[in-house]
């Protein structure tokens, strides 16, 4: 088959990418060319936002599938689904679970609706996940062909750019005490991106026009389990203080971002580790074990120089060495 993806060079684009390629299909990307070539693809560099860019990029041109794995918003998604319109038989669009309507305040399900959010939206009319909502109507509107959803959860894995388990292990490499956030109990659900792209790819070949949440099992690990296996895959001695969310919150600690994928107990979040994967499930998705993600990722991460790693695309994440010392101390102190 014909593949095209826009984007294809970074996470879950270029997972995407090699396993189209092991898969013996014919691959093009679509992306601005700053973030490095993979070898064995048709590189066509370009800007999305730029209506020339994008008639060029179709003219004479047919694809089996077209994977969008760059679309953050809708009105530019719309341009993109337009001008694909009649130049490729399926639209794989990577959304987010973040773009159900109410998540995680409420449960994400198969049957959750969208943000509201107008297909020809702009980036500022909206939040990450709203906007996310108005891509998926732009492909829907804009579109002639198989339309195809994938609505990942947590994605980990090697090439990752958000930088949330990179961070976690070069932080637990260097040993020492590691504050650790809230309880090792509670349970997390995490996917490989590897398995979001072989699932995407399996619905493109057959066809297939739905929506799906694509992320792990429930439960598939505890954040103690988790911090164990960065743990163990460094070799490292660290010991974990774990320290109560609310002393972290009074500290002014970040969610998300100073401690990666600390998600404090509360209304607004009580859904966010259980969402429902079942039709993903009956559809064939594949979840590796967890451990599995972290060791490939350290495999990876080792490779490049300490000083040269990058913590996130968009922002940078992990507490600042100083901080987190000054907070273990005052736990030690109150205990």
């Amino acid at each position: 088959m014909r593949i095209l993806v826009l984007g294809g060079s970074r996470f879950l684009g270029r997972h995407i990418v090699e396993e189209a390629l092991l898969r013996g299909h014919t691959v093009t990307t679509f992306n601005r060319g700053v973030s490095g070539s993979l070898p064995g693809v048709e590189e066509i560099h370009g800007d999305r936002e730029d209506a020339a860019d994008l008639e060029r990029l179709v003219d004479g041109r047919h694809w089996d599938i077209v994977v969008d794995t760059c679309g953050y918003v809708p009105r530019v998604v719309l341009a993109s689904a337009q001008a694909l319109s009649g130049h490729a038989t399926t639209y794989a669009f990577i959304s987010t679970i973040s773009a159900l309507d109410g998540f995680p305040s409420k449960p994400g399900t198969d049957e959750s609706g969208l943000w509201a959010c107008e297909p020809d939206a702009g980036p500022d009319d909206g939040d990450y996940g709203v906007l996310k909502a108005g891509c998926e109507r732009a492909v829907s509107v804009g579109f002639t062909g198989n339309a195809l959803f994938i609505q990942p959860g947590l994605i980990l894995g090697p090439y990752e750019n958000v930088a949330r388990l990179p961070w976690w292990l070069t932080r637990i490499s260097h040993g020492g005490q590691v504050l650790a956030p809230g309880s090792p109990t509670v349970p997390m659900q995490l996917i490989d991106a590897r398995d979001i792209a072989a699932f995407t790819l399996d619905q493109s070949e057959a066809g297939v026009a739905d929506r799906f949440i694509v992320t792990g099992p429930a439960g598939n690990a505890t954040y103690g389990s988790w911090l164990e296996m960065c743990k163990d895959v460094t070799g490292s001695d660290a010991s974990f203080v774990w320290v109560d969310d609310q002393f972290l919150l009074d500290r002014e600690v970040g969610p998300f971002v100073e401690l990666p994928l600390w998600a404090p107990p509360g209304p607004d979040m009580d859904n966010f580790w259980s969402a429902s994967t079942e039709r993903a499930f009956a559809a064939g998705l594949r979840s590796r074990p967890v451990l599995e993600t972290v060791r490939d990722t350290w495999e990876w991460l080792r490779e490049i120089p300490e000083e040269s790693r990058v913590y996130g695309s968009s922002r940078q994440h992990g507490i600042a060495p100083d901080k987190e010392q000054a907070i273990l101390e005052e736990w030690h102190k109150r205990s």
